[in-house]
């Protein structure tokens, strides 16, 4: 099927010349390189099911998380970078399987980690267009046993991450993008040899293809995208992005019950991320599995870390849900900018 795989060392050991197996960090607070994505073509063998299942779940919403956790919907500061879930926790739309349980995407991830165990638990979409600038140059958000996004803020999970203090928690995770169609831009720039040396890019012929990887240890962006004629177009935070009415073909970003813009779908950026937790063992999985980490441990691991390093920020566990917590902590746990990141959209879209 056209399946590309770069050889090399699987992030959970790698073999050193003597054959003897070293432990590599997962997270990317060493900065240590991970293996280059492996690269599937002709992913999804029906495009027309996977265009229905995109329409069927109209409409979606901009961008939100922790790149935009103070914005409403007043004013017109977001991108045309809309996003939403079809499987996370206990909720799954009709026919996500299609994604969820795709054996060619979970066998590239157990050769990608080297590992026995992938368990699929998340799928989300990512749609976009009219950005003349990039997306921002980032990891994506850990998970550890027991603290995600679901029970977490977003900005203290990467606090913890770059803190590099909850490694012990953390569990690998694998992460699949797939892109529906070729758009004007749109490409994707990626940081498998570490964030101080320069980005490789998956950019043209995109269509029906996929990177299987690891995006929670490697940096990422996505590239500009059109159409460009009229530079970046910013909508409110209440805007959505819907099928036309009129049943043309084309997709509408409706705000305040009027048009703001109108695109065919195939020149909208659609893509579709799938993310799976992963265990060497099903034996190992087992043992790990009953090691959870509470808020009252993440404050009191905060908490003593500070003070070895003589600072005076205190940590409590109320503190932890304070959004200006992460913002003092930057200083302390700072989280790298990669060699040859484009300027963020959301840089300028303030």
């Amino acid at each position: 099927m056209g399946d590309r795989s770069s050889t090399g060392p699987a992030p959970f050991g790698r073999r050193s010349p003597e054959g003897v197996t070293q432990r590599v960090p997962y997270f990317g607070v060493m900065l240590q390189p991970t293996n280059p994505p492996i690269l599937l073509h002709d992913v999804m063998p029906d495009l027309g099911a996977v265009a229905d299942l995109f329409e069927r779940n109209a409409p979606y919403t901009p961008l939100g998380g922790w790149f935009r956790p103070d914005r409403e919907g007043g004013e017109a500061t977001s991108p045309m970078w809309f996003q939403k879930d079809w499987v996370h926790a206990d909720f799954a739309v009709p026919n996500a399987d299609l994604f969820l349980r795709h054996e060619r995407v979970i066998e590239a991830a157990r050769r990608f980690y080297d590992a026995e165990v992938v368990v699929p638990h998340t799928v989300y979409v990512n749609l976009m267009a009219a950005m003349a600038e990039c997306g921002p140059a980032h990891t994506d958000n850990p998970v550890f046993r027991g603290r995600n996004r679901t029970n977490t803020p977003m900005l203290l999970l990467r606090k913890m991450l770059w803190s590099g203090l909850f490694e012990r928690w953390a569990i690998p995770q694998a992460t699949s993008i797939w892109w529906l169609n070729d758009v004007e831009g749109g490409g994707f720039s990626y940081w498998p040899d570490g964030p101080d040396k320069p980005p490789k890019r998956h950019v043209g012929s995109m269509a029906n293809t996929a990177l299987v990887g690891d995006n929670h240890g490697m940096f990422h962006q996505v590239e500009p995208v059109g159409p460009f004629k009229n530079g970046t177009r910013l909508v409110r935070a209440s805007a959505e992005l819907r099928p036309a009415a009129d049943g043309g073909g084309d997709w509408v970003v409706i705000s305040d019950g009027a048009e703001s813009f109108r695109a065919p779908f195939a020149r909208i950026r659609a893509s579709v991320l799938w993310k799976a937790d992963v265990y060497p063992t099903e034996d190992e999985r087992r043992r790990l599995e009953p090691d959870t980490l509470s808020l009252e441990e993440v404050a009191r691991i905060f908490r003593e870390d500070l003070a070895a390093r003589g600072s005076d920020i205190r940590i409590d566990v109320e503190r932890l849900s304070d959004p200006a917590l992460p913002g003092e902590l930057a200083s302390l746990y700072p989280e790298p900018v990669p060699v040859g990141a484009g300027r963020s959209i959301f840089d300028v879209a303030r």
